[in-house]
């Protein structure tokens, strides 16, 4: 007999999905309202928001904003119509990729409307059946995914592990000498649940003895590390060995779409082979001329990185002062590592969101281990050290209620509902 498809469904809602009935537009799928900024309205109130990837404050800059609503007006956002190979193929997107590709340090680069789904096509377009790809554990769900289609052989090493790289890096090798294929190896330059930069140099370096190229996601090192916000490339002085260097605009540049960049002979490749770009509308006219004014910010206003940088840094020595664990974050991502079960930390975020006034995103199982719970900021241009002086006293409230056991009372009452 053939099951009804969605039998399974009604009795396995998912690890998250389980939670839906008490967490659903509070803990998940939040309602932020208000212009974006260091303070939004969030359920009534006016809250310290750490959960944005607005990094350098361009969101509702008012240049951006100018340039934004100028192309909305004139173009409209259906212009251009029709995927790029066909009819929605403009100057000013190529006046884009030009500028991208010079910016990061390479000799093209290439459009896509959306960061996830442009990975996902970029890794089906770069490998075929008897290639091998090598990623790390940890990477995007995007990467996951895009590794997901690969029809031959892959391998996952320990995160940021080197000695696991190589050791996959040699188990490929031998693969690939049967299959007679290629090796891609994937990374992030910048890890964004732990805020770890990738360990780039160290897997360039390993191009002396292996032959593989090298796919780099830099979504969150882009515009916040390297000589002028070029990336974790330029911050690591390697950015000439990434063969395929990735960028989103929906972090630093607040906006949607992103790059690919590399060689002119890989870039066409994947100009005319990347599925999700070929049978996909172009990225509409307020999109690119957007991106191109926050490009040009980026490029003339070292002031943005360099504001970034200070509320980083004093969030983050503020908070190890306090004690809290932030773990081996190198970069603008900020986790905050606590130990408890979901109940509780669902307890704990309402308490912070609606007496301490700071809104910031929780991480729990299954994305991370049980037991675990990660508060994770995400500081910005626009955040001020009365911002981070007020996060750090309420995090140290949570933290003894935490410690105390008041949150599992809490959580008990709350499920008993």
């Amino acid at each position: 007999m053939v099951k009804d498809l969605f039998e399974r469904i009604k009795g396995d809602k998912g690890p998250l999905g389980k939670w839906a009935d008490k967490a659903e537009g509070y803990y998940v799928f939040p309602k932020l309202e208000g212009p974006i900024s260091n303070r939004m309205s969030f359920n009534g109130k006016k809250v310290i928001t750490w959960s944005i990837n607005d990094y350098l404050g361009l969101a509702n800059h008012p240049e951006v904003l100018k340039v934004d609503g100028e192309s909305a007006a004139t173009d409209g956002m259906a212009y251009p119509m029709g995927a790029r190979m066909m009819s929605g193929h403009t100057k000013y997107h190529e006046q884009l990729e030009q500028e991208c590709a010079e910016f990061v340090g390479k000799e093209a680069a290439y459009l896509v409307n959306f960061g996830y789904q442009g990975m996902v096509s970029a890794i089906d377009a770069l490998v075929g059946k008897d290639d091998i790809i090598v990623y790390d554990m940890d990477t995007h769900a995007c990467i996951i995914d895009g590794v997901r289609l690969h029809a031959g052989k892959r391998f996952v090493y320990r995160h940021n592990d080197i000695e696991s790289c190589e050791k996959n890096l040699k188990r490929a090798t031998k693969m690939a000498e049967k299959t007679g294929g290629g090796i891609l190896l994937v990374s992030e330059g910048v890890f964004g649940m732990r805020g770890e930069q990738g360990r780039l140099a160290e897997i360039v370096a390993l191009k002396e003895k292996y032959n593989f190229r090298l796919l780099v996601d830099d979504a969150h090192g882009f515009g916040t590390l390297g000589e002028g916000g070029r990336g974790t490339g330029f911050e690591q002085g390697v950015q000439d060995g990434i063969d395929v260097y990735f960028a989103t605009f929906a972090k630093s540049m607040a906006g949607i779409g992103a790059f690919f960049a590399g060689d002119k002979d890989v870039v066409q490749y994947l100009q005319y082979n990347m599925r999700s770009q070929m049978f996909a509308k172009s990225l509409p006219m307020p999109m690119v001329k957007g991106a191109l004014k926050r490009l040009d910010m980026i490029r003339t206003m070292p002031e943005l990185k360099e504001n970034l940088w200070k509320i980083t840094n004093a969030l983050q020595s503020g908070l190890r002062e306090a004690g809290f664990d932030l773990g081996t974050t190198q970069t603008c991502i900020t986790p905050v590592y606590l130990k408890g079960e979901i109940p509780e930390a669902m307890a704990m975020v309402n308490d912070l969101r609606e007496n301490h006034g700071v809104f910031c995103s929780i991480v729990v199982y299954p994305v991370i281990p049980k037991g675990l719970i990660i508060l994770r900021l995400i500081p910005t241009a626009r955040h001020t050290i009365e911002d981070v002086n007020e996060t750090i006293e309420a995090f140290s409230a949570i933290r003894e209620k935490l410690e105390n056991g008041t949150y599992k009372q809490v959580a008990a009452t709350i499920m008993a509902e």
